[in-house]
C-alpha cells in the first residue's frame, strides 16, 4: 500500500530499513538459538530424555523464526519524504504512522556507529518544531547522507512549486 500523495506532491525518497541494518537483530536471534540448543544438549546428557530430533527441531524452529522475524520486521516499515512530508509506516497487521510536515522539520542529522559505518548505513534524525516528544528517526537506512541530501532536495522542490509558508497578509 503506497502513500496517498495530494495533487502536486511528489516522492523525493522511498525505502525499507537495510537489510545490513537487521544482521543485529539476526545474530541475536542465532545466538539465543543457540543457547537454548546448548541448554537442551547438556540436558540430554545428564537426563538422556530430551532426542537429537528434538534438538534440531529447535535449532531449525530457532533459526527459521529469527529469519522471518527480521525479514518482516525490514518489509513492514517504510520510510518516504516527499516535498511536503516526511512518513515513517511501522507494521502489517497493526499500524504505527508517523508524519511530519517538512516545513516543520528544524534540523536533520544522521549518526553510525563503528558497525554501522563498516556496513554503510546509518540512523536520520528529524528535529521537528512540535511540541510531541517523540522521536522521529529513519532508522538503518543505506547511505544516510543520500537521504540527508534528499531532505534538501525536497526543501528545494517545496520551495520552487511556491509550497513553503504562505506570507503574511498585508495590512
Amino acid at each position: 500500500m503506497s502513500l496517498n500523495l495530494s495533487p502536486g506532491e511528489q516522492v523525493v525518497f522511498e525505502g525499507h530499513p537495510s537489510w545490513r541494518a537487521i544482521l543485529a537483530f539476526y545474530l541475536k536471534g542465532i545466538a539465543i538459538t543457540a543457547a537454548i540448543v546448548v541448554v537442551l544438549v547438556l540436558a540430554d546428557r545428564i537426563g538422556d530424555f530430551i532426542g537429537t530430533g528434538v534438538i534440531i527441531l529447535v535449532l531449525l524452529a530457532g533459526a527459521a523464526i529469527t529469519i522471518l522475524a527480521g525479514f518482516i520486521k525490514r518489509v513492514s516499515t517504510r520510510y518516504t519524504i516527499t516535498n511536503r512530508r516526511l512518513h515513517i509506516k511501522h507494521g502489517i497487521l497493526s499500524r504505527d504512522v508517523q508524519q511530519t510536515r517538512l516545513e516543520k522539520v528544524q534540523d536533520v542529522n544522521y549518526s553510525q556507529s563503528a558497525v554501522q559505518r563498516l556496513l554503510q548505513v546509518g540512523d536520520i534524525d528529524f528535529d521537528t518544531a512540535t511540541n510531541d516528544p517523540t522521536t522521529f528517526i529513519f532508522a538503518g537506512v543505506n547511505d544516510p547522507e543520500e537521504v540527508v541530501e534528499a531532505v534538501d532536495r525536497a526543501n528545494r522542490l517545496r520551495g520552487d512549486s511556491g509550497l513553503g509558508d504562505e506570507p503574511a497578509p498585508a495590512s
